[in-house]
């Protein structure tokens, strides 16, 4: 079987099994890592960032409207700068993390920019240091200015938690060796693994893919290469997220946060109590949706008991087939369409520009993203696309983000970035206009409930696993901060929410317990795994408003989409009569799953 063979470069003349996939083309950033441009913006923001501190650094608490406006406009060209250079490094490295030119470029890129930006870190500082009463004064003065509001508020919700100017420089200047060191040794680590599955030899994206395979021992046989390679590398792992996890804790005892979640709730801009309710609500659904769902697909499968390397197994009545680059692409952008032509106008450069990466290749790194980069440029989108159906769900979700950071972008650099919580808005608003198309297209009984299983395991991966991240996360934090972890110890964390979250139809291999180690989200961004079941909850709420109230419905999703960071969840989800802080939003959108899972049960009578 082609799907099997995961090592191909799927950009060589000869093409892939799916098509000619796409490759990204970065010269609309630079032309090259030894280009001039790269050269004379570094130049530039060496000396930008120096005169920058030259001309406000202590004078803020002087300045007037035009005054401060100038300073912000002046930070944030920096920011546009010094992101577009990044954005550039981290893409060409994400290409192929085990290059170590690639790895070397943006490793220096990263340090030059760092002490760059170090004079800029009393920018925020001395910002919250501004009385409130000049502040305002200031604001109502000049209405270019107060349109920034946003950004100040989120810089002063930090004031309680900084430290001096000299501790706050300290840190931002050894961060390359801190965190971002240890994001980049995981990142070479799991890009570097390779898995043995019946003398083939797999990277982590193609053994991963066996665990979907339709032949339950070449699952099993994924998952147990997947458990020996992870047990091989634990006490790397483990190190890591130790490290990770002390660093974080010391730095938030300094501040004086009371929780280690509490700078992502920060830098979501959303409620502590938003979030409890969110992780309550589908806590307390386990048994209504994820315990029920899999009880239903054990039989399915012919099944008493399930074990792990089932859980994403194909259904029986599921056809094998190859989904074909041009096929996913005609599915997904006829789904934009549909929903209105803006959305596939929007969406049609990612594919005829190069805005895409989307084969498996050698070095590559894992899973999908969207990277907004800068918004005088554009996002890329990368993909590792084996032609799975899920694959196009993946499309359409990554899709979905490189329309909003388009749109956004209009907000300019710092009012664009969307917090976490609202940023998969977009993504999974996609994923299920993509799947309404292709349910309203099923012709059998069959296809509608292969259709709705597919959507209900997605959903369940999307709230109910996410959320058992989150927990997982909440307890390795507390866990750390009373001591060193082994790697048993971490392992013990991760089994205890995955019984609870996938309920008692599960059995669980010997060494499953180590399949924490190569969840990105957990190094890369602590607790940024509660955001996806924010976003799944609030669009299916949304996508319910969406079908009571039609056309009305489209241009209020369009404002909120451009609206990028500039408005609170709360104002944002207004014009549509939802509120995120009321306890019965999140019911409504697990309802959505428990209602599929009704229909699913139906058709068994």
């Amino acid at each position: 079987m082609l799907s099997q063979n995961r090592t191909f470069d799927a950009n060589t003349a000869g093409g892939s099994p799916f098509g000619d996939l796409p490759e990204w083309d970065l010269s609309d950033l630079y032309p090259g890592q030894d280009s001039p441009e790269i050269k004379r913006d570094m130049d530039w923001l060496e000396t930008a960032c120096a005169d920058f501190a030259d001309a406000f650094e202590g004078k803020l608490a002087d300045l007037d409207a035009a005054g401060l406006l100038d300073a912000v406009l002046r930070y944030e060209k920096i920011d546009i700068v010094a992101g577009r250079i990044m954005s550039y490094a981290g893409l060409s490295y994400y290409q192929m993390t085990t290059d170590a030119e690639r790895a070397k470029f943006m490793a220096d890129c990263q340090d030059r920019i760092t002490a760059y930006t170090t004079p800029l870190v009393f920018w925020g500082l001395e910002f919250n240091r501004l009385d409130e009463e000049h502040l305002d004064w200031v604001l109502a003065e000049s209405a270019d200015l107060a349109r920034y509001k946003p950004v100040f508020d989120r810089m002063r919700a930090m004031k309680p938690y900084q430290l001096s100017d000299e501790l706050e420089k300290f840190l931002h200047d050894q961060s390359t060796v801190g965190a971002a060191a240890w994001n980049r040794l995981f990142d070479e680590t799991i890009a570097g693994l390779t898995f043995t599955v019946d003398g083939e030899e797999l990277n982590i994206e193609g053994t991963l893919d066996l665990l979907t395979d339709a032949d339950r021992s070449r699952r099993e046989a994924g998952a147990k290469a997947l458990a020996e390679v992870f047990g091989q590398h634990v006490k790397t792992f483990s190190r890591i997220h130790n490290t990770l996890a002390k660093e974080k804790e010391i730095e938030d005892r300094w501040r004086g946060m009371p929780t280690p979640q509490t700078g992502r709730h920060l830098s979501n801009h959303v409620e502590p109590e938003v979030v409890e309710a969110l992780r309550n609500a589908v806590v307390e659904a386990y048994p209504r949706l994820s315990h029920r769902y899999y009880k239903l697909k054990a039989k399915w499968l012919g099944l008493d008991r399930m074990e792990v390397w089932d859980r994403n197994a194909p259904l029986p009545m599921e056809t094998t087939r190859v989904v074909g680059w041009e096929e996913a692409e005609r599915t997904v952008m006829e789904a934009y369409a549909a929903f209105d032509p803006r959305m596939a106008d929007l969406a049609k450069p990612f594919f005829d520009k190069g805005w895409i990466d989307a084969g498996v290749k050698p070095g590559k790194a894992p899973g999908a993203f969207a990277h907004p980069t800068v918004t005088e440029v554009h996002p890329y989108v990368m993909l590792n696309y084996l032609g799975k159906p899920r694959d196009v769900m993946t499309l359409a979700h990554e899709l979905g983000h490189g329309v909003h950071q388009v749109l956004a972008a209009g907000q300019g650099e710092l009012l664009s970035s969307t917090p976490l919580t609202l940023a998969e808005t977009a993504s999974v608003f996609g994923e299920m206009l993509t799947f309404k198309k292709l349910l309203g297209a099923a012709k059998t009984k069959e296809e509608r409930k292969t259709l709705l299983a597919g959507k209900v395991e997605d959903m369940i991966n999307t709230v109910v696993r996410q959320i058992a991240f989150y927990d997982f996360e909440c307890k390795l934090h507390a866990a750390r901060s009373q001591g060193e972890l082994t790697p048993d110890d971490i392992n013990a964390l991760w089994m205890s929410v995955q019984a609870e979250s996938l309920g008692d139809v599960f059995d669980f291999m010997p060494s499953y317990e180590t399949f924490w180690a190569y969840i990105p989200h957990f190094v890369h961004s602590p607790f940024y795994v509660y955001a996806y079941a924010f976003g799944d909850g609030l669009v299916n709420a949304l996508y319910a408003v969406y079908e009571e109230s039609g056309e009305s419905f489209k241009d209020k999703y369009f404002d909120m989409l451009k609206a990028g960071g500039s408005k609170h969840h709360k104002e944002l989800l207004a014009p549509f009569g939802l509120d995120a802080s009321d306890p019965d939003f999140w019911a409504k959108g697990l309802g959505m799953i428990e209602g599929m899972i009704d229909e699913l049960e139906a058709m068994e009578d």
